[in-house]
């Protein structure tokens, strides 16, 4: 019995597994309510009749010997101090984007929803990129027989405006941040970012609602409900698929690229029509090297529980 979880700066997702299948049911719970992981992995047992001689847990930040900081979270999380505490024999800690990699592997074909078909069954590295609370990155590399995850933080590296626009909106987040990552924009507080630039700058009216959240502005955008939401919508797409060539290039993912996290399922048809996979591609000379990557989404947002679980059942120590 393996209890997985998934670790993010909004939700944290918990969950026993044996053999890969989940066991009772999965329990999530808001992060930031919660002065440490210890208090919900805690309540969760409570409230459960099996005991754990292993966990595994995905979390959103640098994994360095077993201990993690929080990127979006006021938490240091020790795996074994948090298995002295739980009194569970093995702690394994992941960043959450490598146990989406690893989850990957375990999805079936209608877990996924192509944005660029490319050249298929090309053999290659692949790349994982997911936008949500933050902008998290992973490399699934191929070794000759097998893609093997690693982690990542690419995507706090810096953000590269590429027109005159993006220069302003770079100059107004940097009277707002000591350092403007691409997680800055690509991102639910990025969109909300990309909002309040138009808005406050006088680019573009106003929504009739104060301050709305990134749920809000991607729903009214979504559905044209108002025309600034949509803007901002489509120049967050176009910003994404900028940074999710930037990944394709510098890890050469000629296997594909996946999209995760719990924004992108949302998108899928606007993310086909043009923004997204122009800027994936519009990079000069390799073009047409990035127009043979194929891109997928991944449809199901329990990857990273799932991706937890394996890596649990496969390293016991």
């Amino acid at each position: 019995m393996i209890l997985a979880g998934d670790v993010g700066g909004t939700h944290t997702r918990l969950a026993f597994f044996k053999k890969g299948k989940l066991v009772g049911a999965e329990r999530k719970f808001p992060s930031r309510s919660y002065p440490n992981l210890e208090a919900i992995v805690q309540e969760f047992l409570a409230s459960e009749n099996h005991v754990p001689k292993r966990a595994c847990f995905g979390i959103a930040g640098p994994v360095r010997e077993g201990v993690c900081k929080a990127t979006n979270l006021p938490w240091i999380v020790d795996a074994e101090h948090l298995g002295h505490q739980l009194k569970i024999a093995h702690v394994h800690l992941l960043n959450d984007l490598e146990a989406n990699a690893y989850g990957i592997r375990a999805l079936q074909p209608d877990s996924f929803s192509f944005i660029q078909h490319g050249v298929p069954h090309q053999r290659g590295n692949q790349a994982l990129i997911s936008a949500g609370t933050g902008l998290g990155e992973a490399c699934l590399y191929w070794d000759g027989n097998s893609h093997r995850p690693f982690a990542c933080e690419g995507g706090h590296v810096d953000f590269a405006p590429r027109n005159e626009e993006e220069f302003a909106l770079f100059l107004y987040l940097k009277e707002r941040f000591p350092h403007v990552s691409y997680e800055r924009v690509v991102s639910g507080p990025g969109l909300q970012s990309i909002y309040a630039f138009l808005v406050e700058t006088n680019r573009k009216p106003p929504a009739p609602l104060t301050n709305p959240d990134a749920q809000t502005i991607a729903e009214w955008g979504r559905g044209n409900q108002d025309p600034t939401c949509a803007y901002a919508l489509d120049w967050f797409i176009s910003l994404y698929g900028a940074a999710a060539g930037n990944l394709a290039l510098k890890f050469l993912a000629l296997g594909g690229c996946y999209l995760g996290g719990g924004i992108v399922p949302h998108l899928v048809d606007r993310m086909r029509s043009g923004g997204f996979i122009n800027s994936f591609c519009d990079k000069g000379r390799f073009r047409d090297l990035l127009a043979s990557i194929p891109i997928w989404v991944i449809l199901n947002d329990n990857t990273a529980l799932l991706g937890a679980a394996l890596f649990g059942e496969q390293h016991e120590h």
